[in-house]
């Protein structure tokens, strides 16, 4: 097919945008600056662990695999960049190397790559747009919600807010999602959004801060050629803009295979072609790799290629594979050498030249408080319908109601019932808490590094955001629970008594819920979190004075980190003093001091000063450790 005729076939395709004039913004205006981004002898090694073979094996194998095996290539603004190869070539790789986002610890890198002949800075990251495969969404928000609340956090503060709303209604508009954009996102068990109307979310999210280059990974993977043909077509209008755009691709249909530029294929992590994407038929028929048949999809054949798969069917794969990473070395790596190496010189010209001017950005694009402002909000959103669960509010109130009940009247009479009561408000506020906020930021991880990755906030706007997010039912769940239990019971009537034992309650559950935070944000998986979190508080709950008095010693050090014992001695001490009466022997005839009854006597009447104190040093301890440990998530070799 001829270029020409390929390009006239593009353009009719693509809705006129001549209206998009009319909006206060368009994602098909020109790029602010552009970027070429320039890739020289990439090399990415990461450590593979083998199973063990044998039961009697003591140690797992390690071995170091090579992903990327020396790529170098050059794209330029204005220009599509698509990488094609079999699973496993290596291409989302290549692309997350490439969009700076290769996580540290992961593996090796090595290798050159620039932007405009300079590393990644932050300010080329903010104005860099990365579209995941999977599509990492906030399930229960709306798709306008989703793109108002990304241009609220990544524009900068020299947009005013309501030209940031304005902007984000614009691109739900010219992406095609009016008819959704009332729609909750949905997830794999929650009704929501199309497919193609997600990735075009995921797009839009990328977009809305006019980016100089835009990555995307696999974006229309799952969907059907109609919509397939709508997500490049958007894409090659965004790259007559002046933007650098580059994805991977899995199978394209012919009709998209030739809207690319440029085409990088990969097998087993070698080039075997690199160069215009309407010449590489023309290039393997030239070096003696042609199709069986005269019509084939390009795509197609080169898939079959790369997976060794050629006409001569007594040819080995592992051979054929050899074979055209050899002819690309003698045929094509040169070429692609010079082009890369004779941009440096354009490069080198005055402000104003084709690779453009670097501007200088800050570290943010808005301040912390605006960053918590909209996260907060944002939050609230999306767990409006889990924090203020009808079934979660039931859940307490049937349990409030039968300890009430089980419990009715106690009176000091009954010491012994009061104290079980007292454990047992310990222990239920000890694991519920946990079990809530465990699962937070495992379920949050794929969002936390998506957004952290891209620089939208800082991680301490997101976690205070999120900590004081979850206040609310936090607390008063807990106060629910307290005002028809403690009544119904029969504990001290003093009300002084009453909003003491509140205090350490609350305090308690904040305590709990922090623990629930570290644990989730250590592990990060929740199955590990959740085996974890039982475990430790089980023997908190054992080392809490209840049901063992007399600890050994060798042991005993548990009840001084168990928030359990700290809380059961602090609720004793809201409820009694140790000159206090309680009737006690035969029949309750006799008279005897609270401070010697034996479920009491060993957790003792001191001054409530030191569990207090250490149950605020665990208040603020467990979420230091929880925000320690997240500052490993997102960040990146690139920075």
């Amino acid at each position: 097919m001829d270029n020409q005729e390929v390009s006239v076939d593009i353009e009719a395709q693509i809705v006129n945008n001549d209206d998009d004039q009319t909006l206060p913004f368009s994602i098909f205006k020109k790029a602010n600056r552009s970027v070429t981004l320039k890739f020289e002898n990439v090399v990415y090694t990461v450590k593979v662990k083998e199973a063990k073979g044998w039961p009697w094996q003591t140690k797992d194998k390690t071995e170091e695999r090579t992903i990327l095996k020396g790529l170098t290539g050059i794209v330029k603004p204005g220009e599509i960049l698509a990488m094609l190869g079999p699973s496993g070539s290596g291409k989302t790789s290549l692309l997350t190397a490439l969009g700076g986002r290769v996580s540290e610890g992961k593996g090796k890198l090595t290798g050159t790559i620039s932007y405009n002949n300079k590393p990644l800075s932050k300010g080329v990251k903010r104005t860099t747009g990365f579209v995941t495969q999977d599509d990492a969404l906030y399930p229960y928000l709306t798709v306008t919600e989703t793109l108002v609340y990304t241009a609220l956090l990544r524009l900068p503060n020299s947009i005013k807010r309501k030209e940031k709303i304005k902007q984000a209604e614009a691109v739900v508009t010219q992406l095609g999602l009016d008819r959704c954009k009332d729609t909750i996102i949905g997830g794999p068990f929650l009704r929501g959004v199309s497919g193609g109307e997600r990735k075009r979310v995921s797009i839009g999210q990328e977009i809305l801060i006019n980016p100089s280059l835009l990555f995307l990974d696999e974006p229309t993977s799952g969907l059907d050629s109609t919509t397939a043909q709508r997500i490049v077509s958007i894409l090659w209008e965004l790259a007559r803009g002046g933007r650098t755009v580059v994805t991977t691709i899995h199978q394209p249909s012919s009709r998209l295979f030739y809207m690319f530029d440029k085409l990088l294929l990969l097998s087993d992590g070698n080039p075997v072609y690199f160069g215009l994407g309407s010449h590489a038929m023309d290039y393997f028929a030239s070096v003696g790799y042609s199709p069986s048949v005269e019509r084939i999809n390009p795509s197609d054949f080169l898939l079959d290629i790369a997976n060794g798969v050629g006409s001569d069917e007594s040819q080995r794969p592992e051979a054929l594979k050899a074979a055209l990473v050899e002819v690309y070395k003698t045929n094509l790596l040169d070429n692609v050498i010079n082009e890369v190496k004779g941009h440096e010189d354009l490069c080198n010209l005055p402000i104003g030249s084709p690779c453009g001017e670097t501007k200088n950005f800050g570290d943010w694009s808005t301040t912390w408080w605006q960053q918590f402002s909209v996260l907060l909000k944002r939050g609230l959103t999306q767990r409006r319908h889990d924090s203020f669960s009808g079934l979660k509010i039931c859940q307490i109130l049937i349990v409030s109601i039968l300890c009430g009940l089980l419990w009715w009247q106690t009176s000091i009479s009954r010491l012994q019932d009061q104290i079980g009561l007292l454990f047992f408000m310990s222990s239920f506020w000890g694991f519920f808490p946990l079990f809530q906020q465990i699962f937070t930021f495992p379920q949050e991880r794929k969002m936390l590094e998506k957004e952290r990755s891209s620089g939208m906030y800082r991680l301490s706007a997101y976690f205070m955001s999120r900590v004081v997010g979850d206040l609310p039912m936090e607390l008063i769940l807990p106060f629910l629970f307290l005002a028809i239990t403690y009544w119904m019971a029969g504990l001290n009537p003093k009300f002084e008594n009453f909003l003491l034992t509140l205090l350490v309650l609350l305090v308690h559950v904040l305590v709990s819920g922090g623990l629930g935070l570290a644990l989730g944000a250590l592990v990060m998986d929740q199955k590990s979190a959740t085996t974890l979190g039982s475990v430790i508080m089980l023997a908190f709950l054992l080392a809490g004075g209840y049901y063992v008095r007399h600890v050994p010693v060798f042991i005993s050090w548990i009840r001084y980190v168990s928030i359990g014992y700290y809380t059961y001695k602090l609720l004793i001490l809201g409820q009694y003093t140790e000159s206090e009466w309680y009737p006690c022997g035969e029949n309750g005839k006799l008279k005897c001091y609270v401070g010697d009854f034996e479920g009491i006597k060993h957790i003792g009447f001191g001054s409530g000063l030191v569990p207090a104190l250490a149950l605020a040093a665990m208040l603020v301890g467990y979420r230091f450790v929880a925000y320690l440990a997240l500052m490993r998530i997102g960040k990146s070799k690139s920075g």
